[in-house]
């Protein structure tokens, strides 16, 4: 009869072993909050980079099938691009475009039908204010 009473009474758990276990979840939580937030951002900066490097590229083949940059963005819809895509930071598809400069001191060019060419855009950039987790800039992206 003793025994029994005895193993009842240990049946249960303490409070200061309920306070241990309460603690750590709670440091496991806030940690993974954390965790959460920062694989949001970084999630968005890749996404930005994918962007810019697939707007990059199009500009580029544009280059190479007409010898000359493409006036703006949207010139290269739907032949290089499906679509402007948006900044994921901005949630906007406006852009930095970034505008050859010609010397002047060089004599003009022609594209590949034979017609001068004006200046156009040579690169992108993001409008997003800030900086990565990298501590660059999103205009120097």
């Amino acid at each position: 009869m003793v025994m029994r009473k005895r193993a009842r009474a240990q049946a249960g758990f303490t409070l200061i072993e309920l306070i241990v276990v309460v603690t750590i979840i709670g440091l496991l939580a806030g940690v993974a909050v954390v965790n959460v937030k920062w694989g949001q951002r970084k999630a968005r900066e890749a996404a930005l980079m994918h962007n810019l490097h697939q707007m990059r590229e199009a500009i580029d083949n544009f280059y190479a099938d007409k010898r000359r940059f493409p006036s703006n963005l949207e010139e290269l819809v739907p032949n290089y691009l499906r679509a402007i895509p948006k900044d994921p930071l901005t949630q906007t598809t406006e852009w930095e475009e970034v505008m050859d400069t010609p010397d002047p001191d060089a004599p003009p060019e022609n594209d590949a039908d034979g017609n001068p060419v004006a200046p156009g855009v040579t690169d992108v950039k993001s409008r997003a204010p800030g900086m990565t987790l990298d501590n660059v800039p999103y205009a120097e992206l």
